[in-house]
Order: structure tokens, then C-alpha cells, then sequence
């Protein structure tokens, strides 16, 4: 070949393994990770109006202890479970703290309506926990292929939001693929 660089190139493009797809597992988990994540402004609202912090400690603990029992029922991991519901927590109040500091900079939050934490929204989360776990029993097998993390990005690249929201998407996700041993 005339073109030593156009040849190292080509071999090297040759040695690389190729990029499968991802499993058709992972679009469904990452819908309902993002549907949670939208809850997130609804409870950004509620966290502004009533003054009061967005950590929440003790139901954070709730929450994740009982993603742990119900994993059982969903042939879930406990541990995993916990970590991937502590994981989506970290996300949702990073969203929380975004809009806060925005409506801050502002100087007040969006007049919208506003929805009831214990009636409407905690509803919707313990809805969406059973979803998020039986989309992470059917994605599971597939954390711990080599190219789990690749797959992972190029699906968040893809998915449409904002900076804040890619962002949690990110955290919500961070330990999503099983680290090689």
C-alpha cells in the first residue's frame, strides 16, 4: 500500500472488536429511569413551596430498604437493588438541587400547579420502583459485558434532554454495568 498511516489505520479499525448492539433490555430500563427523573420537578416544587430540604434521610433509607425486599420478587440482587435505588435517588435530588438553585437565581419557581408529595407523587414512584426493578431483572445478564458502558452512553447520547436531566440520567445510571474483576 502507498499509505503506510491509511494501512495501520485500516488494521488497526480491524483489530478492534466489534460493537454489538445493545441488548433490547436497555432502552425500557432507561425510559423508566428518565420517567422517574421527570417526577423529580414535581418534587422540586413541593420541597420549594413547603421550605423544605431535599434531603430526606429517612425515607431514602425507606425507599432503598424496600427496593431491597422486593428484589427477591423481581429475582433481583438485594444488594444490587439497593445500589441501583440509592443510585436513582442521588439522580432525582440532583435535580432537585439544580432547579432549586435556578428558581433561586431567579428568584422564584415556575407558576405551575402543583402536585401533592404523599398523594400524587409517592404513588407514582412506588409504581415506577416495581417497573425499575423488573427492567433491571431483565437487563442484569447483560451488566457484565465488556461493552455494557459503551452501550450505555451511546444510548444516553441519543435520548433527548437537557444538560440537568442528561446529567442525573448519568448519575442515575453510573453503576449500571457491573465492573470487570
Amino acid at each position: 500500500m502507498k499509505h503506510p498511516l491509511i494501512a495501520t489505520l485500516l488494521l488497526g479499525a480491524l483489530a478492534q472488536p466489534a460493537f454489538a448492539a445493545a441488548p433490547p433490555t436497555l432502552a425500557p430500563l432507561l425510559d423508566s429511569v428518565q420517567q422517574r427523573l421527570e417526577i423529580a420537578p414535581k418534587v422540586a416544587l413541593t420541597k420549594w413551596d413547603s421550605h423544605k430540604p431535599v434531603l430526606d434521610a429517612p425515607r431514602e433509607r425507606d425507599v432503598i430498604a424496600g427496593a431491597g425486599k422486593l428484589a427477591a420478587d423481581y429475582k433481583v440482587d438485594s444488594a444490587l437493588a439497593e445500589q441501583f435505588f440509592a443510585a436513582q435517588i442521588e439522580a432525582n435530588k440532583l435535580v432537585q438541587y439544580g432547579l432549586l438553585t435556578q428558581w433561586n437565581a431567579k428568584g422564584g419557581a415556575p407558576d405551575t400547579p402543583r402536585a401533592d408529595l404523599a398523594k400524587d407523587i409517592r404513588p407514582l414512584l412506588d409504581v415506577l420502583q416495581k417497573q425499575l426493578l423488573e427492567r433491571l431483572a431483565a437487563f442484569a445478564p447483560s451488566r457484565n459485558d465488556a461493552q455494557c458502558p459503551r452501550w450505555l452512553a451511546s444510548a444516553i447520547e441519543a435520548r433527548k434532554a437537557d444538560a440537568l436531566q442528561r446529567n442525573a440520567l448519568i448519575r442515575a445510571t453510573g453503576e449500571l454495568c457491573a465492573k470487570p474483576s
